[in-house]
């Protein structure tokens, strides 16, 4: 049976990679340009707040949260959440991460396709990465121990199709994180924020580690929905 497959152990083992590399990257890339700080002295939480008057969007709200790395843009809220490394601090790290999300307020604004997009399979999605495996390995395993037909055969396929909205948010988030992040550095040159070509790079360097978290999560989210589908179909033919 798949639940003992050598294939779907070493797909877990790749996808472990694929999570664990990116995220050590990105912690490595974002303390080395915690410590450069930039020439001005403003916040994190100035910089964001200072992109969003030039903007001109009045009805999104700055604050600070807890925890590394847990900065994020709430649509629903119209909060920019940003950790207290962030919100407080002044460096290339605080400035890059600010100016990002400012980037997802500005999309939201100006109803930016693949973010609508995002926000609007979300339900199914905290449904279908949970549910799909396991209704998909209900699916096959009664099929192959009970004999109950094309209605287990439909079980799976539900599975699948949940699995592949989880798959398609993933694939989906990418292009709103890379819009983001190149808002960010054109907003940090172009507004006078980064003015050092070294700061520039740096800023750069830090979103380009986080993109690669997006990377791999939506990578091993589509090798995982091709074992199920391959299984699926193989399962059928028994």
């Amino acid at each position: 049976m798949f639940f003992y497959d050598p294939l779907y152990m070493l797909i877990s083992i790749v996808g472990l990679i694929l999570v664990f590399i990116p995220q050590m990257l990105i912690k490595s890339v974002y303390s080395k340009f915690a410590k450069v700080r930039v020439t001005n002295n403003m916040t994190g939480a100035d910089v964001a707040k200072s992109i969003l008057q030039r903007a001109e969007i009045n009805d999104v709200d700055v604050v600070p949260t807890t925890g590394a790395l847990s900065d994020h843009y709430d649509p629903t809220k119209k909060v920019i959440r940003l950790s207290e490394d962030i919100f407080y601090g002044n460096s290339v790290s605080s400035f890059g991460i600010a100016a990002h999300e400012v980037g997802h307020a500005m999309q939201d604004n100006q109803g930016y396709l693949p973010m609508k997009i995002r926000a609007g399979i979300f339900p199914a999605v905290q449904t279908g990465q949970m549910l799909g495996p396991i209704l998909l390995m209900a699916g096959l395993g009664l099929r192959a121990f009970m004999g109950m037909g094309e209605f287990t055969t439909l079980i799976a396929l539900t599975g699948i199709i949940l699995y592949a909205s989880a798959v398609l948010f993933h694939i989906v988030t990418l292009p709103v994180e890379f819009d983001a992040s190149m808002r960010a550095v054109k907003v940090l040159s172009g507004g006078g924020y980064l003015v050092d070509k070294r700061e520039i790079a740096g800023a750069q360097q830090v979103l380009a580690a986080a993109a690669l978290t997006y990377v791999a999560a939506a990578l091993y989210a589509l090798i995982e929905l091709l074992y199920w589908v391959w299984i699926f179909f193989g399962r059928r033919q028994d």
